[in-house]
């Protein structure tokens, strides 16, 4: 029998899972990326039954991450952002730090120590571009155009300011076993290497633009090779230089077309990251963590779902500020790669991680939902057009 024949089988029956859980979910007017989490759980060495490769499918999460960040760099184009979101661009930042800064002091009160109150509270900053995407997409939404507008410049903005202020954090706390001059010049020769490809990739892209098989190879192995460049041997976390790289192409007239062809690919491999994403969480583990996880959904409504509003109330955007809040109010990918990270370094405990996991579980389910109800429509909305 070939050896590779049970990852194969494997592989097939953990995507025909997700996908029936997925449209289970959504039948019940939650995200698929719920479904997606819970056949992770499932087939999990915490849960009675089958057991997945655990090996396997963290490789497969590991290329869907960075594919995943990889697209929402291309998708970041700063050139329009300025012209049309001016007050986002002043918002966004104010939201980021303000949200870091009290999630922070909350976790330095609650006994995290220094560099994991700052990595737990960047991560409460950010939210998740999947989930913000799927609520200005999906057909059960109520929001209307300008609010589709606002969340999808606002959590632009939010990733860009996101990775600027994680890099600053790899050099602080030496995250990847370096740290002062020898961190600097690794972020420094990776900004380098970033700034010829973004002259490289889109001059290669442009020349295999009517060859759609080449041209889908090497906008995959441009995304993997610059992140795995960054992460290997400059000592940038995977997951932001996956970021990084895809910014490196976002201004060129290609990078709409790359994102397109990108998408199927991305989105494959985006699912089996959640997948093993719920692999990762114990329902033990979440018993012991349940302090945490409630004190992180409290800094989530307080430090970031109240300052949004705020921030889009008073600033007058011309959305519908309840539903821009709720929409913005929850934690997602990029927060999972921080809190891995801060585990990893030693700088927070299994508890408060499996606390964050559960919080990204909760809020990204909790937000899709309200957002549909934070506005119901008046009667003049609902009349028909004469």
């Amino acid at each position: 029998m070939d050896r590779t024949a049970p990852a194969i089988l494997e592989l097939g029956l953990l995507l025909f899972l997700a996908a029936l859980a997925g449209r289970g979910a959504r039948a019940l007017g939650l995200p698929a990326v719920i479904g997606y989490l819970l056949v992770g759980v499932v087939v999990s060495p915490f849960t009675p039954g089958y057991v997945a490769n655990h090996e396997q499918l963290s490789i497969l999460a590991d290329v869907g991450v960075v594919l995943l960040l990889f697209e929402v760099g291309i998708e970041i184009n700063p050139l329009p952002l300025a012209r049309e979101g001016r007050r986002l661009l002043l918002l966004t930042p104010i939201q980021v730090v303000v949200t870091w800064a009290v999630s922070a002091a909350s976790c330095l009160a609650l006994g995290i120590p220094p560099a994991g109150s700052a990595m737990i509270g960047l991560s409460i900053a950010m939210s998740s571009s999947v989930v913000v995407v799927n609520i200005t997409r999906s057909r059960r939404r109520t929001t209307d155009r300008r609010t589709d507008e606002v969340l999808l410049g606002w959590s632009l903005i939010q990733d860009l300011v996101g990775v600027s202020c994680a890099l600053i954090l790899v050099v602080i706390l030496g995250i990847g076993g370096r740290s002062g001059l020898t961190a600097i010049a690794g972020v420094v020769a990776f900004g380098v290497l970033s700034a010829v490809a973004a002259f490289v990739l889109p001059w290669l892209l442009r020349r295999l633009q009517t060859e759609h098989d080449l041209f889908l190879l090497v906008s995959v192995a441009s995304g993997l090779l610059v992140a795995g460049v960054g992460s290997r041997f400059f000592g940038i976390p995977l997951a932001l230089a996956a970021f990084v790289a895809g910014l490196a192409i976002t201004e060129s007239p290609i990078a709409a077309e790359a994102r397109q062809r990108l998408l199927p690919f991305r989105d494959l491999f985006a699912v089996m990251f959640f997948v093993a994403l719920g692999t990762v969480i114990d329902p033990t583990d979440l018993r012991r963590a349940l302090p945490w996880l409630l004190a992180f959904l409290g800094m989530v409504i307080g430090g970031k779902v109240l300052v949004v509003w705020l921030l889009a109330r008073f600033s007058h955007l011309g959305a519908r500020t309840l539903q821009v809040a709720v929409g913005l109010g929850q934690v997602g990918e990029f927060s999972y790669v921080l809190g891995a990270l801060a585990l990893a370094a030693g700088f927070i405990s299994k508890d408060v991680s499996a606390g964050l996991i559960g919080a990204v579980v909760v809020s990204i389910a909790a937000s899709s939902i309200l957002v549909r109800i934070a506005h119901r429509p008046n009667r003049a909305e609902l009349a028909p057009v004469q």
